[in-house]
């Protein structure tokens, strides 16, 4: 069957790799992997797990970090210190560039799974749109997990 979107009253995965309309209502559709790609590609640049990330003062969660060091024009901090001096600045910016758009909340603000590749070629002449604030995941004291949007 051709189907590219859907709903389940079975939510099932990991919380902060799960697109926010799936976790919270089991809306799902080719946009949610691209969601989860976002937040691999994130973790690859930063070496840290979004599902454990925790720094206070800065960010309650690994896309609220990224989105302050790319807010703050600071992407090199965002880097795995590991790999910092000898990775390429214009990768780091279109690799973070590109997992900051597909972590966005809105669905249709996401690219596809194409465009994210397209977008990943050095060759490419395609200027991606510029990111906005994504939601965060929660993780509570109590064990239940959630996103919350920032306002």
């Amino acid at each position: 069957m051709d189907q590219s979107q859907g709903n389940t009253s079975r939510v099932v995965g990991t919380y902060g790799y799960m697109s926010p309309e799936y976790a919270m209502h089991g809306k799902f559709s080719v946009k949610s992997d691209v969601y989860s790609f976002g937040v691999l590609v994130l973790e690859i640049i930063s070496g840290k797990k979004n599902s454990s990330f925790y720094q206070p003062g800065y960010a309650q969660d690994l896309l609220s970090y990224a989105w302050n060091q790319w807010r703050d024009v600071k992407p090199l901090e965002f880097v795995d210190p590991t790999i910092r001096n000898s990775c390429s600045f214009n990768e780091v910016l279109r690799c973070m560039h590109l997992g900051l758009l597909c972590v966005q909340e809105a669905v249709d603000e996401r690219p596809t799974m194409a465009r994210a590749m397209l977008l990943l070629d050095v060759h490419s002449t395609v200027t991606p749109p510029v990111p906005k604030e994504s939601a965060f995941f929660i993780r509570s004291t109590t064990g239940s997990n959630s996103f919350k949007k920032r306002r």
